[in-house]
């Protein structure tokens, strides 16, 4: 009798000291999102205040009992912010597109394929993400302004259609996939190419999936090299446009509406996100995984 009630002490303190631990656990990521989500909440907060209630404030509240959508209307017409959304989509989906033929095909002949210097290539394909990016900024920049493609969407899609890292991770992908598959289609018959697309893309499909939700988020807060090789209006992106809505008097201004145009171009990359977040992080685990 005595061992039993030892024993129920003993779990009943396993029990109080795992709730224990799970409550502080739950306390601390509580308090981490909040502090994550409060500039979100902030930025939201005042693109939905007028701009004569937001300079009114001496003390800025955190909440609005008059909210508006006036904001939002001035944004896209103080500046040519859908002309910006436009120029980014096309640049995203040409990019992304381009890059994931690049990326499915280099991947499949450094993981299936057999040619002399493979693992050479490979080893030197590695090594260039060790380069600086400011190296790569510069080549590609001079190599763009000599062949006189600035202020064109093929100067701003050509330099960003190959990823050395997605090429790596759809690699250790696909080598994951049983050499029995492969051997098993040659003795069928089947080409390289059906047995790439019939094969290795439907089992691999979390990870192009992955890889394309990342690629299309990197094309959409692309700033540094859109600002290098796009100095006209026509050409600029989201991320330009925010530059220049800042930079001018309407963005110092009405902050309210600066705001607005913030969330505005920020909202297609969080929706995304929230839809495809299971597949980004079962692509990434499986990327990652070996065997």
């Amino acid at each position: 009798m005595d061992k039993k009630v030892n024993y129920e002490k003993i779990e009943r303190s396993a029990k109080s000291r795992d709730a224990l631990r799970k409550a502080v656990i739950y306390a601390l990521l509580a308090v981490w999102a909040i502090i994550v989500l409060f500039p979100f909440y902030w930025m939201v907060l005042t693109s939905v205040k007028s701009y004569g209630a937001y300079n009114a404030e001496a003390v800025p509240t955190f909440y609005t009992l008059s909210p508006t959508l006036e904001n939002y209307k001035e944004a896209f017409t103080a500046v040519p912010l859908a002309r910006y959304f436009l120029n980014t989509l096309i640049f995203t989906v040409v990019t992304t597109s381009i890059m994931m033929i690049v990326t499915v095909f280099a991947a499949f002949a450094f993981a299936r394929l057999q040619f002399y210097g493979k693992n050479i290539a490979f080893i030197a394909l590695l090594s260039l993400m060790m380069i600086p990016t400011e190296l790569v900024l510069i080549t590609n920049y001079v190599t763009i302004t000599n062949l006189d493609l600035r202020n064109t969407f093929a100067g701003l899609i050509l330099p960003s259609v190959a990823s050395v890292f997605y090429i790596y991770l759809l690699k250790e992908n696909f080598a994951q996939v049983p050499d029995e598959l492969y051997y098993a289609a040659k003795v069928d018959n089947t080409s390289d190419m059906k047995y790439l697309f019939k094969v290795l893309l439907p089992i691999c499909r979390p990870t192009l999936v992955t890889i394309a939700i990342l690629k299309i988020i990197e094309c959409w807060n692309s700033y540094l090299w859109p600002r290098l090789v796009a100095d006209k209006e026509t050409h600029y992106l989201v991320s330009n446009g925010i530059q220049v809505i800042r930079e001018s008097g309407f963005g110092r201004e009405n902050i309210p509406a600066m705001m607005a145009a913030v969330v505005a171009i920020s909202l297609p990359l969080i929706a995304l996100f929230l839809i495809f977040r299971k597949k980004i992080m079962t692509g990434v685990a499986r990327g990652g995984m070996k065997g």
